[in-house]
C-alpha cells in the first residue's frame, strides 16, 4: 500500500505541476499575442537587463547587433522562464520552446553544429541562460547569412531578422522580397520597435 500511495502522490504532483504550467503558459501566450506583455512589470529575476554581459559577449562573437538580441529577449520574456515549468509544459505541448530566448528543438539542432556549444543539448536551455543566449545569437547569425545582399520592402535588416526568429527563415525571405507580413508577424515587429529604445538603454 505504501508504494502505491507514494506513486499516486507523485503522479498527482506531476499532474498538478503540468496543469499549473499549462495555465501559466496559456495566459502568458495570450499576453504575448495580444500585446499586453509589454505593459506588465517584470520581476528582477525575469528582467533581461540582468543578462547584459552574456548578450554583449555572444552578440559580438556571432557578429549580430546586440540591441537586436536584447530586444528579442525582452519580447520573449512574456512567460516565466522557470526550468520546472518549462519541462512540465513540454509534457503537455511536445513542440514547446526552451530557455530565455524561447528556442525550439529543431532550431537549436540546426544551429549548434560547428559552434562552440555543439556538444550541448537542447534540454539544457532552461537551466543555462548563457547557453540560450549564445544559441539565439548564432541563430540570428545564420538567418542573416540567408538574406540577400539587397532586400526589398520597408523593413530594416534587424526587423527582418526578428521576424525570421519568430516566424521562420522562409517567411523572413518572403518579407525581404517585398511580401507584406500577416497580422502576427506584423505585431511582432511592432513590439520589437516598441522595445528597441529600452534595449539600447539597457546595453548602454
Amino acid at each position: 500500500m505504501g508504494r502505491h500511495r507514494r506513486t499516486g502522490w507523485l503522479v498527482g504532483v506531476l499532474s498538478a505541476t503540468a496543469l499549473g504550467a499549462w495555465l501559466v503558459r496559456r495566459g502568458a501566450a495570450h499576453a504575448h499575442t495580444s500585446g499586453v506583455a509589454g505593459l506588465t512589470p517584470r520581476s528582477a529575476r525575469s528582467d533581461p537587463a540582468r543578462l547584459v554581459p552574456e548578450v554583449s559577449t555572444h552578440a559580438d562573437a556571432a557578429g549580430v547587433n546586440p540591441v537586436l538580441l536584447m530586444a528579442i529577449l525582452y519580447l520573449e520574456s512574456y512567460k516565466p522562464h522557470v526550468p520546472l515549468l518549462e519541462r512540465a509544459w513540454q509534457t503537455v505541448h511536445r513542440d514547446s520552446a526552451f530557455g530565455v530566448a524561447n528556442m525550439h528543438r529543431r532550431t537549436y539542432e540546426h544551429t549548434r553544429f560547428g559552434r562552440p556549444f555543439a556538444e550541448r543539448a537542447w534540454k539544457e536551455l532552461p537551466h543555462d541562460k548563457e547557453l540560450a543566449i549564445q544559441a539565439a545569437a548564432w541563430h540570428l547569425h545564420d538567418l542573416r547569412a540567408r538574406l540577400p545582399q539587397h532586400v526589398g520592402g520597408s523593413f530594416t535588416i534587424d526587423e527582418l531578422l526578428a521576424m525570421g526568429y519568430n516566424a521562420g527563415a522562409r517567411n523572413m525571405l518572403r518579407f525581404a522580397n517585398g511580401r507584406q507580413p500577416g497580422p502576427r508577424a506584423r505585431a511582432y515587429v511592432d513590439r520589437l520597435r516598441a522595445q528597441w529604445e529600452l534595449a539600447e538603454k539597457t546595453l548602454s
